[in-house]
């Protein structure tokens, strides 16, 4: 008898990369659009990609259950 296969969160997917090591890697949230009040440093900062917390990664590996 075999399992089921488990369902990928589409959203989920698309939102979140795994990393060679095994975490995942996602972009900035408050990166898309009204950059004129942000500082410079600030928005140096929301650049580029950054790796969960180890919290986060737990709450993903059942919407991700073939990446995470």
């Amino acid at each position: 008898m075999t399992l089921p296969k488990i369902k990928t969160h589409r959203a989920a997917a698309k939102r979140f990369k795994k990393t060679a090591t095994g975490k995942l890697r996602s972009y900035h949230a408050f990166s898309s659009h009204k950059f004129e009040s942000k500082t410079a440093k600030r928005k140096r900062r929301l650049r580029g990609t950054f790796i969960l917390s180890p919290g986060d990664m737990a709450r993903l590996r059942s919407l991700l259950p073939y990446k995470a």
